[in-house]
C-alpha cells in the first residue's frame, strides 16, 4: 500500500488515533496547463528516474495508463481515504472515457474505501458524466454497471476463456449500484482567480462530495461562488521555489466557505517563523497566524 503524509486524507477514528491516507495511481504523469503546475512535486519525482530501467517512472513524467495497478485498492481491506492519482490527472485528455470508467468501476467495488479525484481538467468532468449516462444504455446498465464492465475488461480479471478466476476480480461482483458512487469525492483545483470556473463545471456533475482545492494559493481570489460546494482544501505552495502567499488570501477564502456552510480544511501556511523552526512546508498550525484555521471534513451526501 502506498501510504501518504498529505493531511487530508487522513481519517480520524472515533477513538482519536488516525489512520493515513493512501495513494492510487491507474495512470501516470501529466501535463502543465496553469500556474499551479509551475512547481509541480510530481514531475519533479518522476523526472529523477527517468530512463532507469525497470523503475516505475522509467518514462519520467509522460502520461501512461498502468492497468496492472487497478486492482490495487480490491485488496486494501482497512477503511482508509484514498488519493487517486497523486501522480496524475485521472481526467487528462489522454486518458480514454472507458479507463476512466474501469477506475470508477474498481471505486465502486470498494464501498469501504473514501476515494478522493482531484483535477485541473474540470471542464472535461461534464462531458464524462454525460457520456457515461449514456454509453451503456442500449445494454441496459447503469453508470456503475458500465464502469464495472469497463474495470472487468480492462483490469486483467479474466481468464482467456472469459471466465472469473478466483481472486481480486471477484471483488467486483459485489460493486455498488449507486450513482453517484456515494464513496467519491470529486475536486477541481483553483490557484488564482483565472481558474474560478473550474467550480462552475465541477457544479455540473454529480458527486457524493465536491471539493476544491485552493492549493497553491497563488493570489487573492476575491469573491467566490461556493453553493453547491461541500469541501474547501486552502494552502500555500511547498517546496524549495515556493511562491508565496499572502494570509489575508487565505483568510478570505476561510471566511467566505464557513459563512456559506462549506467544511473548510486548512493544509499549510508557509511562514518565516514555521522556516526558521524547520517547517518549510508550513503545516504544523503551531506556526500559523492567530485565528480560526479549521480543518474540518465534509460530510458526503448518499444518493
Amino acid at each position: 500500500m502506498s501510504r501518504t503524509t498529505i493531511e487530508w486524507t487522513a481519517t480520524v477514528n472515533p477513538d482519536g488515533t488516525i489512520t493515513p491516507g493512501a495513494t492510487w495511481n491507474p495512470t501516470r504523469g501529466c501535463d502543465k496547463i496553469s500556474p499551479g503546475c509551475k512547481h509541480c512535486y510530481a514531475e519533479t519525482f518522476a523526472e529523477r528516474w527517468r530512463g532507469v530501467p525497470g523503475h516505475p517512472y522509467e518514462q519520467g513524467f509522460d502520461l501512461r495508463l498502468v492497468p496492472e495497478a487497478l486492482s490495487k485498492p480490491l485488496g486494501w481491506r482497512k477503511p482508509r481515504k484514498i488519493f487517486v492519482n497523486s501522480m496524475s490527472d485521472l481526467f487528462h485528455e489522454e486518458v480514454p472515457d472507458e479507463y476512466i470508467a474501469a477506475v470508477f468501476g474498481v471505486m465502486a467495488a470498494c464501498p469501504q474505501h473514501v476515494f478522493q479525484v482531484l483535477t485541473k481538467r474540470a471542464e472535461r468532468l461534464p462531458r464524462w458524466f454525460e457520456w457515461i449516462r449514456y454509453q451503456y444504455g442500449e445494454a441496459r446498465m447503469t453508470p456503475a454497471e458500465g464502469c464495472r464492465w469497463e474495470a472487468l475488461e480492462r483490469a486483467g480479471f479474466r481468464a482467456p476463456d472469459g471466465s472469473m478466476p478466483a481472486g481480486p476480480g471477484r471483488d467486483l461482483q459485489g460493486y455498488d449500484t449507486r450513482w453517484p458512487l456515494p464513496n467519491v469525492w470529486l475536486g477541481v483545483s483553483v490557484e488564482s482567480p483565472d481558474y474560478l470556473w473550474r467550480i462552475d463545471e465541477l457544479r455540473k456533475v454529480p458527486a457524493a462530495v465536491r471539493f476544491v482545492s485552493f492549493e497553491p494559493l497563488l493570489e487573492d481570489i476575491g469573491s467566490v461562488d461556493v453553493r453547491g460546494i461541500d469541501w474547501a482544501i486552502i494552502g500555500s505552495e511547498s517546496g524549495q521555489k515556493a511562491r508565496p502567499m499572502d494570509t489575508t488570501w487565505a483568510r478570505s477564502l476561510v471566511d467566505q466557505c464557513l459563512s456559506a456552510g462549506v467544511r473548510v480544511f486548512t493544509k499549510q501556511i508557509a511562514t518565516p517563523a514555521g522556516r526558521a523552526a524547520g517547517n518549510r512546508k508550513g503545516g504544523d498550525p503551531t506556526h500559523w497566524p492567530a485565528g480560526d484555521w479549521p480543518r474540518q471534513f465534509p460530510e458526503p451526501t448518499t444518493p
